[in-house]
């Protein structure tokens, strides 16, 4: 079964999906490439009645997915999982022509994607109450409930991975969802819904409505039909679905914007700092919320170090993803645009790139950017760029590196290097991050490991057995005996 519909034009349209059925919209909007500039085909632009529809199917199917034996929803979800990784590389073309990435990394997201499904299918099996032996005349325990209906809205740069990080704690902990993909890569999502049904898992117990943010984003938000609320994104949209949630009473889960350091000592690795920090800053063309887009190095290695950079973001090759090279568009023209006016106003010294290059026609590409002798306040240093754009600035010792790894309003995650154990520890203790890693760097760790952000980057912890208490609420039952 296909997410598409072919209008009488011949145009390919992605519908929602709702109840287990594809759900057509009166509106549409154009699919763009961001590689060519080309229309991949339509996009159903759905509004709050799809929602309600969404919710509705979700709320009636609830009950009887929360009644399903945890063993038989991890059967479930561990099927989603193989037939996922079963139709890898169909999801991995739709994901690389919607976002831009190269093919080598849509087909990561696609395995991480089934990864998700695999552990909750198992972490639910062993996810269970305490008994709580306080006083002989009473017998106390705890049971974790499932929330009802959990709404999601998320982001365009990793859609897949998103999918699964969201939906399958929820359905392992017997939640419906409702899930408002971006408005630029809405097709794998439909997709796996679709899957999810093929499976076996019941109608309505995963349902997608695709569209603008503002309009059905903003409309699932603000159901009162809802009983939590998801959402990867921007600080400024994610403070208005915190707020929505609040006037619901309900809980929300934010993961938002970020602007990760890299402190670097003299005693470090700097050919394998070397190594994670490009990886860190151009995997997804800089587009990660954990994006590594600061470099803190100390003043007696940093000319070696930017040296270092200089050469590894040279290196590079640029193209659109389905020629799978290193780096490739932008998600967006207005993203593309967004990137080059913050690198023409920033201070500092641009050692390398700063420029669109040349060769790719219309499609949204930016090179590998590195600037340094950067103020630690000003805007390249303190705003999220969302591009392949590392800015650099030095420290003389580890106050002076602290005080500027805390410096921003986001608190997402952090690397020390260093080969100094206790400075490790030190460092880790006293730096704002929600994830810390020494002497090497990942975007958000594995699916095991909690994450999420201090400050504006936002509350609350996805990925690992953590994810399950996000997903569910605890009752206290006391019996007298």
């Amino acid at each position: 079964m296909s997410q598409s519909v072919h209008t009488a034009s011949g145009a390919a349209t992605t519908t929602a999906y709702i109840g287990g059925e594809r759900v057509a919209a009166e509106r549409s909007y154009e699919n763009i490439d961001p590689a060519t500039g080309e229309v991949l085909g339509l996009t159903a632009r759905c509004d709050a009645s799809h929602v309600d529809a969404a919710v509705a199917a979700a709320r009636a199917a609830q009950p009887g997915w929360a009644a399903t034996k945890p063993e038989v929803r991890a059967d479930l979800l561990q099927a989603l999982a193989a037939a996922i990784i079963a139709n890898r590389e169909e999801l991995t073309l739709l994901e690389s022509q919607d976002t831009g990435k190269p093919l080598t990394q849509a087909r990561t997201d696609a395995t991480v994607a089934a990864r998700y499904f695999t552990f909750y299918g198992r972490a639910i099996d062993s996810y269970y109450g305490l008994s709580l032996p306080v006083d002989p005349a009473f017998h106390v325990y705890t049971r974790r409930e499932a929330l009802g209906v959990c709404g999601s809205v998320i982001a365009w740069n990793y859609p897949m991975q998103l999918f699964g990080r969201a939906v399958a704690p929820a359905l392992a902990t017997g939640n419906t969802v409702v899930l408002k993909p971006a408005d630029e890569t809405p097709r794998t999502a439909v997709r796996i819904a679709e899957l999810a049904v093929e499976v076996g898992i019941p109608a309505g117990v995963l349902n997608i409505v695709t569209g603008i943010g503002v309009e059905v984003g903003a409309a699932l938000a603000e159901h009162p039909g809802i009983d939590h609320i998801g959402f990867v994104g921007s600080t400024a949209v994610g403070t208005s679905i915190a707020t929505a949630a609040a006037q619901n009473v309900i809980p929300a889960v934010l993961e938002l914007g970020g602007k990760s350091p890299h402190v670097v000592f003299p005693d470090a690795d700097l050919d394998e700092a070397t190594m994670f920090i490009t990886k860190g800053i151009l995997q997804n063309a800089g587009q990660t919320c954990s994006a590594g887009s600061r470099l803190i190095v100390h003043e007696d290695v940093a000319d070696e170090l930017l040296a270092k950079l200089k050469t590894s973001f040279e290196r590079v090759t640029i193209g659109p993803g389905s020629d799978d090279r290193d780096l490739g568009p932008l998600v967006s023209v207005k993203q593309q645009d967004r990137v080059r006016g913050l690198v023409d106003g920033a201070d500092g010294r641009v050692i390398t790139g700063g420029h669109v290059p040349d060769g790719h026609g219309a499609g949204a590409f930016f090179a590998p950017t590195l600037i340094a002798d950067v103020d630690p306040s000003s805007e390249i240093a303190q705003k999220e760029v969302f591009g392949p754009v590392l800015v650099a600035t030095t420290f003389a010792d580890e106050d002076e590196a602290v005080r500027i790894a805390n410096g921003t309003d986001y608190a997402l995650m952090a690397a020390i290097w260093t080969r100094d154990i206790s400075r490790a520890h030190r460092l880790a203790a006293r730096v704002e991050a929600g994830q810390v890693y020494v002497n090497a760097y990942g975007a958000g760790g594995g699916v095991e490991y909690p994450f999420g952000g201090f400050k504006k980057s936002g509350y609350g912890r996805e990925k690992g057995v953590e994810s399950l208490d996000a997903y569910t609420e605890t009752k206290t039952v006391i019996v007298k005996l």
